[in-house]
């Protein structure tokens, strides 16, 4: 090829759009587009390697790059590349290729942008009012991509699902932590997978129209750009929905004619801010972005790197005086043997089942309590179906072993508790931090002082005196610290979670992420990335900072001595031994003398708290109240969202779901899933009444200890307060 080769490179928070672009038809002549994984000096030298193969005629002095994007700046130094500011890739990109193009939406995976064109009545000419989100990720792939690891969908299944405005549920998408907390809530409550991908692209859309449009109104026509616009078609579809909503409420004057015309995404939409780059190149004079070859950039991947990064980095995860085998000895979980039961063995025993936030956990104990069996499943989107699932493998364990098996009672615990103590009628409904203080005291006895539980979703820290809880600290509404956190880094590079132990060891240096948000945490990932941290340094900074969420953001006590001096590790978390190796080493700097524990079944320690309550209440009571293993695998059921289920006991008219099961024996039972308050528990308004008189009788029985609380805080205390009773 003759003439200047001009290539536009885009480093984005996880992916590397690379470009070549012919400068009289501005078509693309190569084009390549490929997650980086903290990689993006690698990936970008692989992409321009690959392009002076493939244009053997070009030399070095006759190819111009220029770069944009949050990781570009590290690597424009050593490429000698012009560095083009995002928007001003996109705008130039857009004004290029769509003159009659107006406004532009762009969603990237760890930011979003949207750019509005206006005529400029002094110049005559168009003016850019550019608005961008690039601190926090909700609102973008991101937050679509930590969802979908917990509705346990695969990726590719979103390129079918279409958009259904008419089962849509409530899903806050201003904080990616909250839709993530949203979501949890709603798949324990058995809201269909596809329900709820469709009600978080409603609420990411929605969120970008409300708040970065920054009070303005897009104007047609409508550009959507960037991976998910580009991947997504219902989040294409629900964009054609939304935007002429806006337009109407805001007296705008859309042309009468297809939403597809209107709002569209075109072909290759994942290159505009490469393509624009290049474009730009296209009007610099002289050698600007003058291409000097690989040599530069090969040492900083080889040298240059861990020498600018090093001053700032923390400690790695294995120091030098650690001995890692030791380690994995004393706190890998052993793994679980089944006892051997002869054939014709009649096996009676209580069931614990744990729903989760991202995980169902099930365990079959013998009379004695001992464990039989147990089974941990990566959550389906639907508690039903997860004890459909586990039931049946506990029956096969007893068929495959020719045994006999009678289930003498059901206990459940976890998100999922109260959707299945509808359904099947369980024997014990625990609340999670009774469940886990009885496994605990029981497998690592009673001279425990604190439990930490760390969850999918959540973290809980039990403070226990003489086997019992005294105290404790929840949080679930934030992911930081817990094991989500980690799953999504894990996910984030294509790594299976259960190698990301061994990589987190084998580095040598780690960043120092800030504990508290989530939302903030990543963000410290994407600019480390942007430092040049590698992907084994990224997992090393994540475990390390996990136990400061723990004790600093979540427990908030100073001195963790007080707390006593056993501390037992549990929850699947544990399993991740990076996770574990950071909690070791924090408590024992902090609590000299300390003797710290995993639970030998850290992932069911739930599960086996609500067996033993459950054998605990049938002992007490006399009988099981479960419908028994045989009814719960063969139980049907049914979740249904439409108009009919919506609630109109009040304005807010709250998407509901109804859950219906049908047992063998014709039982039926209905869960109500999606309200925002009691109203929206029942369905008529005779119950709404019903519901009303005994709010009423309870509020006259028992004092409003927070209304009494409130005269207090405002209460002139030369007089006497009144009494709760007074009041």
């Amino acid at each position: 090829m003759k003439g200047k080769l001009y290539i536009g490179i885009d480093v984005g928070s996880t992916t590397v759009k690379c470009v070549v672009v012919e400068p009289s038809t501005l078509d693309l002549l190569w084009s390549r587009y490929q997650r980086h994984e903290t990689h993006q000096a690698e990936v970008v030298a692989e992409m321009l390697a690959d392009i002076e193969r493939d244009f053997p005629g070009c030399e070095h002095s006759d190819i111009r790059t220029f770069i944009t994007g949050s990781g570009a700046a590290p690597i424009a130094a050593q490429l000698g590349s012009r560095f083009v500011q995002e928007v001003n890739a996109v705008s130039i990109a857009v004004e290029r290729l769509h003159p009659d193009v107006n406004s532009v939406i762009e969603l990237g995976g760890q930011d979003a942008k949207i750019i509005i064109f206006k005529e400029n009545p002094k110049t005559g000419g168009r003016q850019v009012i550019a608005s961008m989100n690039d601190k926090c990720a909700s609102g973008t792939g991101a937050t679509i991509d930590k969802c979908l690891i917990k509705l346990g969908m695969p990726r590719d299944a979103l390129a079918t699902l279409r958009f259904d405005r008419g089962r849509l549920h409530n899903i806050a998408a201003k904080c990616g932590v909250f839709a993530e907390t949203d979501i949890v809530n709603l798949i324990k409550a058995g809201v269909p997978s596809d329900e709820l991908m469709n009600s978080l692209i409603d609420a990411i859309v929605m969120q970008n129209l409300s708040v970065l449009t920054r009070g303005n109104t897009l104007r047609d026509k409508v550009l959507l750009l960037g991976g998910p616009n580009s991947f997504l078609p219902f989040l294409q579809e629900c964009w054609r929905l939304r935007i002429p909503e806006t337009w109407a409420d805001r007296g705008y004057e859309a042309p009468d004619t297809d939403p597809d015309q209107l709002i569209f995404a075109p072909d290759d939409a994942q290159y505009y801010a490469a393509r624009g780059a290049a474009m730009f190149g296209m009007e610099e004079p002289g050698d600007e972005g003058a291409y000097p070859g690989l040599d530069n950039l090969g040492n900083f991947i080889a040298n240059g790197r861990k020498a600018q990064i090093g001053p700032s980095a923390g400690l790695p995860l294995i120091g030098e005086n650690d001995d890692l085998d030791a380690f994995k000895a004393r706190y890998r979980v052993p793994e679980f043997t089944p006892p051997g039961l002869p054939p014709g063995t009649h096996v009676r025993g209580y069931i614990g089942f744990d729903g989760g936030s991202t995980s169902s956990k099930a365990v079959l104990i013998g009379e004695d309590g001992e464990i039989l069996t147990k089974h941990y499943l990566i959550s389906r989107g639907n508690p039903i179906a997860d004890a459909k699932e586990i039931m049946a493998a506990i029956r096969s364990f007893a068929t495959d072993r020719q045994c006999r098996l009678d289930i003498l009672g059901f206990g459940a615990t976890g998100y999922a508790a109260d959707v299945l103590d509808n359904a099947i009628r369980c024997d014990a409904n625990i609340v999670e931090t009774v469940a886990h203080m009885i496994s605990a005291t029981r497998y690592c006895g009673d001279d425990v002082d604190v439990i930490c539980d760390i969850g999918g979703q959540d973290i809980k820290v039990l403070f226990l005196r003489g086997g019992s809880v005294r105290n404790f600290r929840l949080s679930n509404q934030c992911s930081a610290g817990n094991g989500m956190l980690l799953q999504a880094m894990a996910d984030q590079f294509g790594v299976d979670v259960r190698d990301y132990a061994d990589i987190a060891f084998r580095a040598e240096l780690s960043p120092k992420f800030s504990y508290g948000c989530a939302v903030f945490l990543d963000t410290d990932r994407v600019n480390f990335q942007k430092e040049g941290f590698t992907r084994e340094e990224l997992f090393a900074g994540l475990a390390r900072v996990l136990p400061k969420n723990i004790w600093q953001y979540v427990v908030q006590i100073p001195r963790m001595a007080e707390l006593g001096r056993k501390f037992v590790l549990q929850g699947g978390t544990q399993h991740n031994l990076a996770a574990v190796k950071a909690q070791v080493d924090y408590i024992a700097e902090r609590v000299p003398g300390s003797e710290i524990v995993v639970h030998p079944h850290c992932g069911e320690a739930g599960a086996i708290g609500a067996a033993l309550e459950a054998r605990r209440a049938v002992e007490r009571r006399g009988y099981s109240r479960c419908i028994g293993l045989d009814a719960i695998v063969d139980l049907a059921f049914t979740a249904r969202t439409d108009e009919e289920t919506r609630c109109d006991f009040c304005t807010n008219n709250c998407s509901r779901t109804f859950i219906d099961t049908v047992t063998p024996d014709g039982g039926r039972s209905r869960y109500i899933a999606g309200f925002s308050c009691e109203k929206g528990t029942v369905e008529s308004k005779e119950d709404v009444v019903r519901l009303n008189q005994e709010r009423k009788r309870l509020k006259a029985e028992f004092p409003n200890l927070a209304e009494y609380e409130a005269v207090l805080a405002f209460k002139d205390f030369h007089d006497v307060a009144p009494s709760p009773a007074e009041m």
